[in-house]
């Protein structure tokens, strides 16, 4: 089979909708006779927000979540290859469309989320999601020793917001940050405003109002809250952690569910070493994910496109 421009184009935009570290969109796509392939952009670089890459290579997981259902949603089987070519370090994923298939209406839901997700960081609604709701969608997250974990308990909750604390105080007076920050801010013609001054939701900025960790203890307790692990902490397991994160995220908006993705604080040695400690994770923590039910409804701001109907082999 051959690619039509049409289904081309179909791959292109779901690739372009992912979550993606400052928006950077760290990706590029190439479309093959009978494949798609994945390539991380090492040009694109955050040296203070990501100085290993680690929050590209997760973007580039989201992106390839996104271009897996694509394929799917186009009637296509999706034969996913990571890090096909020892040659090639850049290219992080090979698509194959292996053959005809129907796709399912769960994946058709989900393919249709990634043109309503965007990052929601205002409070969420008073309805709470209960821990039972949480694991269910966790459980889009498993797939090779990639987990998402649920974090509820009091315990729990006061332990995060101690350490996130201390990392949003670390940030805040790092002025070497702050400048990559604000130039980043300004590639916006109307920079991004933050619904809430707590840290929790947003960028850490030099103006961030730093609450004190009981005040940060009931706001995560208000929240539903997962962090995703990883069995290793190499870009394989980066890759698979970005893919996970965008199945449960677009899980989670099939759900009338809202979400926003956190990975500054993983930054820091002392926080990452302090959350597996403090929270017994049984592996790496790679990002945070908050969902909930938004304050009022969330309209959807890009139109699906429409899917080539014709096979093409």
């Amino acid at each position: 089979m051959t690619w039509s421009s049409t289904e081309v184009g179909v791959l292109a935009r779901a690739v372009s909708r992912a979550p993606s570290v400052h928006n950077s969109q760290p990706w590029a796509l190439e479309a093959h006779v009978d494949s798609a392939d994945l390539y991380e952009r090492f040009q694109v670089r955050l040296p203070r927000h990501d100085p290993t890459g680690r929050d590209r290579v997760i973007s580039c997981g989201a992106a390839l979540t996104n271009l897996e259902l694509a394929v799917r949603a186009l009637g296509w089987d999706a034969e996913v290859s990571l890090f096909p070519d020892s040659a090639r370090p850049d290219l992080v994923a090979r698509v194959r469309a292996s053959g005809r298939s129907e796709a399912t209406a769960g994946e058709v839901d989900r393919y249709s989320a990634i043109f309503r997700r965007q990052s929601y960081r205002a409070p969420f609604s008073l309805h709470q999601l209960s821990e039972e709701s949480l694991r269910t969608l966790a459980t889009a997250a498993r797939t090779d020793g990639t987990e998402a974990r649920v974090i509820r308990r009091r315990s729990e909750s006061r332990a995060l917001a101690e350490l996130l604390g201390h990392a949003a105080a670390v940030l805040h007076d790092d002025h070497a940050y702050q400048r990559e920050l604000t130039a980043w801010s300004a590639q916006f013609p109307d920079p991004p405003e933050e619904a809430s001054t707590l840290p929790w939701t947003g960028l850490v900025r030099s103006g961030t109002h730093l609450p004190d960790s009981i005040t940060l203890t009931e706001r995560l307790m208000g929240e539903g809250l997962l962090v995703v692990l990883t069995p290793d902490d190499t870009r394989r397991d980066h890759l698979r952690a970005g893919a996970a994160l965008q199945r449960v995220w677009l899980t989670a908006i099939t759900r009338g569910l809202v979400g926003s993705v956190l990975t500054q604080p993983l930054h820091l040695a002392e926080i990452r070493t302090g959350l597996v400690e403090r929270l017994q994770l049984a592996g790496y923590p790679q990002l945070f994910l908050r969902l909930g039910y938004p304050v009022t409804a969330i309209p959807a701001t890009t139109p699906i496109p429409a899917l080539g109907k014709e096979s093409h082999r």
